[in-house]
Order: structure tokens, then sequence, then C-alpha cells
């Protein structure tokens, strides 16, 4: 694991060795409180631990102390070239800045966004992108490559580090997989701040998930990465869904239930992938660090699947069977498996 220093977005810590967190994004009008407020308990609901919202305008600055008082999640604002806002939504009550140090102007508007930050103890995000580098490191690198973006990050943290300010993640985030991961990893050795990490534009619900499963899931297993955003072009209840069942696959964070459920083949007598689909919704609700099985046939029951704590598996002439660490308990018929499954379930 990659040692890094820590700092708090609110009660939230991020590095310094505890647990990865995950975030998302709203994607209503900030200036719409209402809408807003019921987004975030939403992603409250299913167990968003930071929310960023975008702040483009005075208008949604202001609205950050009403939307504040209704959460219960840490709020970072997500700011482009006019310092006062980033200062206002401070005043608001923000938890967090994230901003490119870059856009935001001359080296007093910094100052004065860094004095606020300072005041309220609120850390700031550096957020390197490779859709908005500059136009030298373009040229000097020929193109948005992770070389390029590892030396924007750089020159970032030394704007914020020359003021004195270390309270600070950062991320490098690009729509291409490989890029994002190999600019974390030239960075990875050269400062210790945490890392939020994510894989940008990511895409739809399908494509998106796979992407960032593979990016974000890359970055977890090499020890770097302390909270992340899955970004998608759906609900983000979705990221933070998918957030955690990349942290729960990575065995970095495990608080729901592992779904096991074989593929079938031609000894599957059961409806197996109706059968998967169900559990894993009922599964959803529930918070025990569990694994439960969903398999097929008595060879890929509690044979292959004898690690999960509670399993079913089909069998022949309508009925299956019910297994707890590879150990048949009983027989039941088909169309009792599920209520027999959360049966065991609830004993856990």
């Amino acid at each position: 694991m990659r040692k890094t220093r820590q700092i708090a977005v609110g009660d939230v810590k991020i590095g310094g060795g505890v647990p990865v967190s995950v975030q998302s994004m709203t994607n209503t009008d900030t200036r719409d409180v209402n809408a807003t407020v019921a987004q975030i308990r939403r992603l409250e609901a299913v167990e968003c631990e930071i929310i960023r919202v975008a702040v483009p305008n005075e208008e949604a600055a202001s609205s950050i102390a009403e939307i504040r008082q209704q959460i219960k999640i840490p709020l970072i604002v997500d700011i482009h070239f006019d310092y006062r806002l980033a200062i206002t939504a401070l005043e608001c009550g923000a938890d967090g800045l994230r901003i490119n140090p870059g856009n935001i102007g001359a080296k007093w508007k910094v100052e004065e966004l860094v004095k606020a930050a300072e005041a309220n103890g609120s850390p700031i995000r550096i957020g390197v992108n490779a859709g908005s580098l500059k136009r030298e490191l373009l040229q000097k690198y020929g193109g948005p490559t992770a070389m390029a973006m590892a030396d924007s990050a750089m020159e970032h943290i030394r704007i914020l580090e020359d003021l004195d300010f270390t309270n600070m993640k950062v991320s490098l985030k690009a729509s291409g997989v490989r890029t994002t991961v190999d600019a974390y990893r030239l960075l990875a050795d050269k400062v210790d701040y945490p890392f939020h990490i994510g894989v940008s534009e990511a895409g739809t619900r399908w494509g998106g998930t796979i992407k960032s499963a593979i990016g974000i899931g890359a970055l977890l297993l090499e020890g770097i990465g302390d909270t992340l955003r899955v970004s998608l072009t759906d609900d983000p209840v979705e990221e933070v869904r998918v957030g955690y069942e990349i942290l729960k696959s990575a065995g970095i964070r495990k608080t729901s239930p592992d779904l096991v459920s074989c593929p079938t083949c031609g000894r599957c007598e059961i409806d197996l992938v109706g059968l998967a689909g169900e559990v894993e919704d009922r599964l959803r609700k529930m918070k025990k660090p569990i694994t439960v099985a969903v398999m097929g046939c008595i060879v890929n029951g509690p044979g292959e699947a004898r690690e999960a704590d509670v399993g079913i598996a089909g069998g022949a002439n309508g009925e299956g069977l019910i297994f707890r660490r590879g150990k048949i308990i009983r027989k039941v018929p088909e169309n009792e498996l599920r209520d027999a499954l959360f049966e065991e379930i609830n004993k856990l």
C-alpha cells in the first residue's frame, strides 16, 4: 500500500492507511436546492461518503449554505476560473474544494483562495484532466500523455506548496484507462499526497463500469488510491454501487454480500439466470460482508463454491440444494430455493 499523508474532508479521513472512501457528484443544477438535496439523500442511502457539486456561478455558490444544512455527508465544490466562487462556497459551509490552480488566474487570486481554505480547514483537490492540459505541455509531450498529466500535477502542487499549503489530494484522470493508470503510477513515487482515483468520462453504465473496474481496480491492486469516484453517464447512485463493487472485488472493502454464480452449462436444470438476478436484487439491500453462491448444479455448487458462507445449487427432478461452506444442509423444491437461501442468510 502506498504510504500517504492523511487529510480530512469534513469527518471523512482520506489517506494515511484508512479505508478507501467512495464519492460521487450530483448532476442536478446546484441552484435548485430541493433537487440537489433530494439527489444527495438518495446517494447517502447507498452509503456515498463524500459528495461534490458544480459551482459555475454566484447563485450556485450561495446555494451551498442551504444544501449543506440539509445533508449529512461532506460536501466538495467544483470550481473553475473564478476564485471568488470558492471563497463564497467555503463561507457557506463547503467542506472542500476541487480546483485547477492553473486556471484560477493571477497568483494573488490563488493566495486568496488558499487563505480561505486554510481558515476553513478545508482541503483542496488538484484535479488534472487530460482534456484540459496547457498547450505548452501538449506540445512538449506530443499530446495528453501520462507524462504530461504528471508534469501538470507537479506544477499545480508546487503552486500550493509555495504558499505553504499542503492540505491537498490529487487526481489525474483521462478517458483512456492506460493513460490514467500510467499517470498515477508516475506521480505515486514523487509525492505523498493522497490520490483521488477514477477514469474520467468513462461512459455509460455498461461500458463505463468496465473501464472504471479495469482502471480503478488496477491502481487499487498496486496499492494506489485513497478515495474514488466512478464517472458514469447515468444516475449517480450507480456510481456509488459500482465503486463499492470494485472495492469488494479488489479485496479492499467488503461492506455487503459478495455474490458468486456460475455461467451455467448443459447440466443446469433450473432457471439459474433468473434466480441469480432475483438473489442479487435482494442482497443489494443487505450490509452483511458474506459470500453467497448461486450455482447451477451439484458439481459447481458445494464443490467449486465451497468457500461461500451459504449457497444454493440446482439438483434434479425439480429439487435444489442448500449448502454452507461446502457442506450440504438439505434439499428443497426448486420453487423454494430463494426463500430457503435467505432463511439461511438471516441465521448468519
